[in-house]
């Protein structure tokens, strides 16, 4: 057993999964799983990277208070690294995100400010400015900041390199929420791994990328508004409703060979299969990034060799629509398993 000093030396070296059950035949197909960091999703990364390198360069002060807008998984990983370090944090959220999301950043010592549903994720942004501004904050900027992007380079990008040195890897399958990994990975695999085809995968509901349509944008690469080809998505953490500035970024170096569009209900269906036939308990933003493996398998030459990304745990997500059909009481199959035997039987809820 690896020792280490905190904490924060366990983010990153998620490993490689092999999907047997739910894989097409003649394609291997790969899950890199997120879940694996101290606290179960890809941000941990974003959050020590950004932290660290503020650290570095003097942008945040000892004892400052730190700042974020997130959809939960980024704020649960700053929360982490700032009670090690020693920071307050404020985190800015819409209100419609899980509850168990605020509860987690609470329990770990930061304040949660909600903000406006109809405000949607460019309120939080926004508030998240206007609290920074006022308090003398260091304001984290997720979506903008290339030390995001950076942190995927020297880890999550080297750790795929390294996994498949001397094997195929035919194609690299990636949602985007900040687009810190995808912008981070990809300019990797375009220098290193050419052969590898990159995908990016949306919701269906809010199609920013296949539609086209340009983000506004302030001076410092932040949106202005909602893009006008959103629309409200069960995928909490994928697709804010703007084009991040690192996805942006992405896109325009040319490195993406083929956007896919996900429905929620997909999204769902292959999060449950993932859990119910592969062991593998994620989120629905994983189940989604599956999805869109799946259909570059079925596409795919024979031979080929597919990973994709799962970003989180499926803990997430409790009080989502996720769960919504998993009862807490006994089903009526469980209650005759129960009868079937003549002792300690449970009275049922009327």
């Amino acid at each position: 057993m690896t020792k280490f000093a905190n904490i924060l030396g366990t983010v990153g070296n998620t490993p490689v999964v092999k999907i047997g059950k739910l894989a097409p035949p003649g394609v291997d197909l790969y899950a890199k799983i997120e879940a694996f960091n101290p606290l179960g999703s890809v941000k941990d990364r974003l959050a020590l990277g950004v932290i660290e390198d503020a650290e570095r360069s003097g942008q945040l002060k000892p004892g400052q208070t730190v700042i974020e807008a997130t959809s939960g998984n980024t704020g649960i990983g700053l929360a982490m690294v700032c009670a090690q370090k020693g920071y307050p944090l404020v985190v800015t959220m819409v209100e419609t995100f899980s509850v168990e999301r605020r509860k987690l950043m609470r329990f770990l010592g930061a304040k949660v400010v909600l903000t406006p549903a109809a405000e949607r994720g460019t309120g939080m942004v926004k508030k998240a400015v206007e609290l920074a501004q006022a308090h003398g904050w260091f304001l984290t900027r997720q979506f903008e900041n290339e030390s995001n992007a950076d942190m995927h380079t020297r880890t999550t990008a080297r750790e795929i390199v390294n996994d498949f040195a001397g094997e195929r890897l035919d194609y690299w399958v990636t949602g985007f929420g900040t687009g810190g990994t995808l912008k981070g990975v990809s300019r990797v695999l375009a220098k290193e791994r050419p052969d590898t085809r990159i995908v990016v995968c949306e919701p269906a509901d809010a199609a920013m990328l296949s539609d086209g349509g340009p983000q506004e944008r302030y001076a410092d690469g932040s949106a202005v508004k909602s893009h006008p080809a959103w629309k409200p998505h069960p995928l909490q953490g994928w697709s804010p409703d703007f084009v991040p500035k690192l996805t942006a970024d992405a896109v325009a170096s040319g490195v993406i060979d083929r956007v896919l569009k996900v429905s929620g209900a997909d999204a769902m269906r292959y999060s449950r299969e993932l859990a119910q036939k592969e062991g593998i308990f994620v989120g629905i933003t994983a189940g989604g990034t599956f999805a869109a493996a799946l259909q570059v398998c079925q596409d795919a030459p024979k031979g080929s060799v597919v990973l994709c990304m799962l970003p989180d745990t499926g803990e997430r997500y409790l009080s989502t629509p996720l769960f919504a059909d998993v009862p807490a009481d006994m089903t009526d199959d469980e209650l005759q398993l129960m009868r079937s035997t003549p002792n300690f039987h449970l009275v049922p809820k009327v």
